[in-house]
């Protein structure tokens, strides 16, 4: 796969077709995989109009990156599990003064463990889906991301918070840990998403960054909207999503804890904390939360045959 990206042009079309094996039955011990040197990354560098996608069965122990200056790069259809050492399932990052951008990554399975691995702290295994250095106008959708701890951060650090525009709808997240994702600046819509079984945070909106959080379906998660551990909060509009009160925390499972250090704040009240500032350049048409609870986790992920929810 590398080899033939870097024979390619770097525009006008490339299309390749993964179809490798990988048995993660074969690492019974996921703490070994964290303890490795950084494994194998295909890596899309200053190249455009290239798609990645995985035939169905197909399973993958590697990680993908798309740097620097590269545009229109889709990634769907790809398993990608137990990744070795510290990488990124999906990496999207921007080098030496360029950015990545327009960018469609979906209905791929990423998943690693949560297991607590002795040593490691929190650094068991890296990012599902990380976007850092300016990288920027990304849609994830029908992504199955399960049993991970931190699943996707947008901006690297504090003083990585530009305005980019990153869209998250129809997203089955099941036994994650946190970073639904982490977001420092910009603007996020994160809407028809399923987050079932969040073990510290879900969508955590800092450093001015403003999140539309419309008909999304949250059950069994702590902090499922907050802003918390950077020097700047976030802000969010809630819109129509399956919590509409705080008197239905108890019903779905829905409990806080407080942050670590100031400033933080959480949805406790469940009211929206600035109206969302920027025009929607795409027309959409949300389901229900109801039908996302039901029927997302058949369309979402690998090997659905690019599946849509179908509420009918």
């Amino acid at each position: 796969m590398q080899a033939a990206i870097d024979a390619y042009s770097g525009s006008g079309g490339l299309v390749l077709t993964y179809t490798g094996s990988f048995d993660f039955s074969t690492i019974p011990d996921p703490c070994t995989q964290w303890q490795k040197a950084a494994g194998a990354i295909v890596e899309i560098k200053n190249k455009s109009d290239i798609t990645i996608q995985g035939a169905d069965g197909s399973a993958a122990n590697f990680g993908l990156a798309v740097k620097a200056a590269s545009t229109n790069i889709i990634i769907r259809n790809m398993t990608m599990g137990l990744l070795p050492g510290s990488i990124d399932a999906i990496g999207i990052e921007g080098q030496s003064g360029k950015v990545p951008g327009y960018i469609w990554v979906d209905h791929n399975t990423l998943f690693s463990s949560l297991a607590e691995c002795s040593g490691a702290g929190d650094l068991e295994f890296d990012g599902l889906v990380d976007s850092k250095a300016g990288a920027h106008h990304i849609t994830y959708s029908y992504n199955y991301l399960h049993d991970h701890h931190k699943v996707g951060l947008i901006g690297s650090s504090d003083s990585d918070a530009s305005d980019r525009f990153i869209t998250f709808h129809h997203n089955y997240y099941s036994n994650v840990g946190s970073r639904l994702p982490l977001q420092r600046g910009g603007y996020t819509h994160l809407y028809n998403n399923l987050y079932s079984g969040v073990t510290a945070s879900g969508i955590n909106v800092r450093m001015g960054g403003y999140a539309l959080i419309e008909a999304n379906y949250f059950e069994n998660a702590k902090n499922p909207v907050t802003s918390r551990d950077s020097s700047a909060l976030g802000y969010w509009e809630l819109r129509n999503n399956n919590i509409t009160k705080p008197a239905d925390f108890s019903t779905y499972g829905i409990s806080w804890t407080d942050g670590s250090g100031s400033p933080w704040v959480n949805a406790t009240n469940w009211t929206t904390t600035a109206t969302f500032p920027v025009a929607l350049p795409y027309s959409y048409t949300p389901h229900s939360p109801s039908c996302v609870k039901a029927q997302l986790p058949k369309a979402a992920g690998a090997g659905t045959s690019l599946a849509r929810l179908s509420c009918n």
